[in-house]
């Protein structure tokens, strides 16, 4: 099956003879596999399996451990995550499992599928028989081993330790790992299972938790919280504190020290551009082609004016020409004539000629004339076109009363466009008298005329948000409430209590004997009560409004960090203020690291935190003693006098001091204490299983196919003596 992997494969396979042993390592986190008496590791990769489809050719990979990230753009990952044949540290999946020992022995430089190696390979404590029994039937059926041998990682790590001097023969071992921790202890160089502690917690746990707590203070940074970089965060930052609740208390009183024991993590940030200030060449270059634009544009602008005045003379000529014509035919041939020209009466053309004019006149720049003129000229016209407006009605026919309401309809709308055309026209020259006004206030004092604006503004807002409020609550409230706890009568407004009351009062006059209401004309002025509102109210309430949107436009215009009210929505109070929008700095793309350092490898001792109740690590040793089958107070002493730690999680700094003061508080007072770290916490334990599988006395701890088929209660009571 094809693999993707950065680990090369190695070449000096085929020069080991069979009887050299391969060790491996096999841990939740971390997969390690060489040969026996070395030193190191062949191949070291991380124990996740994913299998995606390639994006074009849809071929399923394998990719084992560690992987080139920019090649996932090839593949498609969203239903092949990565995954682990471990639940809790027991190996439960084996298929994933099969993969892994695919890869590492090919990467090993196996060449084939069966393995002619002696096989020592590490599991955890007390590992479940049904989880030994799969992995010795995978080694054996599948790659056909000769021989296996199961050990502990944990003890291997202790053994190694003892040849260097760390550690006696009785002590402890303590081992948090990636996802479980245990403590073992060593009676004359043999671990004692019966003693052995276990909890559900370990590094994996820290790194979520950390996660957790990044993700929540910096959501908008939280695909940038990847499992390998907060893996990395934990590892370089986090420390475990001798005093949890002191140490949070300084955090919280912050200080110097405090300042001190943070640490930022900047993330990739590019300021924006500064926008450097044209310079005189620059400005007089856009000044002299905005120069010539604005002639240009002129210059079309005189050619369009120019052909429209032309066009409307020659037009104005033709009616003139036409009136003269009109002038000198016979009223017979009148009609005929019209049908021509395409219109229909003398009238018509007459007005087209004055709106031609009228255009001409105003193409042409000439000033308007008189208003008293045009109230002539349009009382000379009104007799003209409504010639039917002052004659009696028993002097007409019963057409021409017809054709006479028709022109006085006619008259009226004309009248009413040309009052409300004559109102915009003055409105339009207080506004343009107020603008001028305000100009000149502000260019005698800006600053005073930017105060007044602004207050100006303040007032008129609060004015208009207390009308609409009290035509929303009718101006009463019950003990304060704004919108709630009022009753029916005090949400109304004065006119709608009104209109309420001239109801009430009709129905209870019309409610006795037979209902005649509508008899007499003065019932329906009943209805022109109820339909009158507080029309100057909200007359006045338009005003306030178009004054307000004319101050707020004005103060966009002359003070750019003028922001405008929101208007208020049902789930917003009318006091929130707007959100300021400020741009982003250096300071937004940083992650501080401050209580997170210690908070989340604190879990080690109180798995409490994230819901985990179980004991922590001080509490384990002594629970871990108590179990014990003899209670010697000598052996006691001796064990509590040789703690090894070994695991990941032991290179938090901090964590021997804790560990120590924690077993010195479980302990009877004067007890020798003494705590140490392993030599290499992270490759001890692959070390030790290479030293004891390169002794000649290896090949009599494992067992072959014939001891695997006799069954699952010769396998459990199989266990590998590290005293060689």
């Amino acid at each position: 099956m094809p693999f993707i992997s950065k680990i090369q494969r190695q070449t000096d396979y085929n020069r080991f003879p069979p009887s050299t042993p391969i060790v491996i390592d096999n841990g939740a986190s971390y997969f390690r596999i060489g040969w026996a008496g070395e030193t190191e590791p062949r191949v070291v990769f991380r124990n996740i399996v994913q299998r995606p489809r390639h994006k074009s050719t849809g071929e399923t990979v394998t990719i084992v451990g560690d992987h080139d990230t920019s090649l996932l753009r090839y593949f498609d990952c969203s239903r092949a995550g990565p995954r682990s044949a471990f639940d809790n540290n027991v190996i439960c999946q084996f298929e994933i499992m099969e993969y892994i020992l695919d890869f590492a022995f090919d990467r090993l430089g196996a060449n084939g599928s069966q393995i002619d190696h002696p096989i020592l390979i590490t599991e955890c404590v007390c590992n479940p028989v049904y989880s030994r029994s799969k992995m010795a039937e995978l080694l054996f059926e599948t790659y056909g081993v000769p021989s296996v041998a199961f050990g502990v990682d944990a003890v291997f790590s202790y053994k190694y330790n003892q040849l260097h001097g760390l550690c006696e023969k009785d002590g402890l071992a303590i081992c948090p790992g990636f996802t479980t921790t245990y403590v073992i202890p060593f009676v004359n160089g043999e671990p004692v299972y019966k003693g052995c502690c276990r909890t559900n917690i370990g590094g994996f746990h820290v790194t979520d938790y950390l996660k957790q707590l990044l993700s929540l203070k910096y959501p908008h940074h939280m695909s940038r919280f990847t499992w390998e970089k907060v893996e990395d965060l934990k590892m370089e930052h986090c420390y475990i504190a001798p005093d949890y609740a002191l140490e949070a208390r300084l955090f919280q009183k912050g200080g110097k020290e405090a300042e001190d024991k943070t640490r930022c993590w900047q993330l990739p940030w590019v300021p924006p551009p500064i926008e450097e200030p044209p310079s005189e060449e620059e400005i007089a270059r856009k000044a002299a082609i905005r120069e010539r634009q604005g002639q240009r544009l002129r210059e079309m602008a005189e050619a369009k004016r120019s052909s429209r005045i032309n066009e409307l003379e020659n037009q104005s000529h033709g009616l003139e020409f036409l009136l003269q014509q009109l002038g000198q035919i016979q009223q017979e041939e009148v009609p005929s004539f019209l049908s021509e020209t395409g219109y229909t009466s003398k009238q018509e053309i007459e007005s087209t000629l004055t709106k031609v004019t009228q255009s001409l006149r105003k193409a042409k720049g000439e000033p308007k004339p008189e208003q008293a003129e045009n109230e002539e000229k349009t009382d000379s016209s009104t007799s003209e076109k409504y010639p039917l407006i002052n004659v009696p009605d028993d002097m007409l026919t019963p057409e021409q009363l017809k054709e006479k309401k028709r022109q006085i309809f006619l008259k009226t709308t004309t009248e009413g466009r040309q009052r409300a055309k004559q109102k915009r026209f003055e409105e339009e020259l207080e506004r343009e008298r107020k603008t001028r006004q305000d100009e000149e206030r502000r260019l005698e004092n800006p600053r005073l005329y930017l105060e007044q604006m602004h207050t100006r503004y303040k007032e008129l807002h609060e004015k208009v948000e207390q009308r609409k409020k009290l035509k929303t609550n009718g101006g009463y409230t019950n003990g304060g409430s704004v919108s709630g706890g009022v009753g029916r009568g005090e949400r109304l407004n004065a006119a709608q209590r009104e209109r309420m009351r001239l109801l009430t009062t009709a129905a209870f006059d019309r409610g006795k004997g037979e209902d005649t209401f509508g008899a007499r004309d003065e019932d329906w002025q009943l209805y022109k009560l109820m339909g009158k509102d507080d029309d100057d109210d909200d007359d006045e309430a338009d005003e306030d409004e178009a004054e307000l949107a004319r101050v707020c436009s004005r103060l966009q215009e002359i003070d750019p960090t003028f922001v405008p009210k929101p208007e208020p929505t049902p789930s917003q109070p009318a006091t929130a203020e707007a959100p300021h929008v400020r741009p982003l700095t250096k300071e937004d793309f940083q992650i501080v690291l401050g209580v997170e350092r210690f908070r989340c490898p604190e879990i080690l001792f109180h798995p409490n935190l994230v819901g985990i109740d179980q004991a922590g690590l001080d509490e384990m040793t002594r629970v871990s003693i108590r179990r014990l089958p003899s209670k010697d107070e000598a052996l006691e002493n001796r064990l509590t006098s040789s703690i090894l730690m070994t695991g990941g999680c032991s290179l938090f700094p901090g964590i021997n001091e804790r560990l120590e003061a924690g077993v010195r508080m479980l302990q009877p007072c004067g007890s020798p204490i003494k705590v140490v770290r392993a030599l290499d916490p992270i490759l001890d334990a692959w070390r030790g299983a290479s030293v004891f599988a390169a002794n000649s006395k290896f090949q009599q701890q494992t067992f072959g196919r014939s001891d695997f088929y006799k069954g699952e209660e010769w396998l459990r009571r199989y266990q590998l003596r590290y005293t060689l």
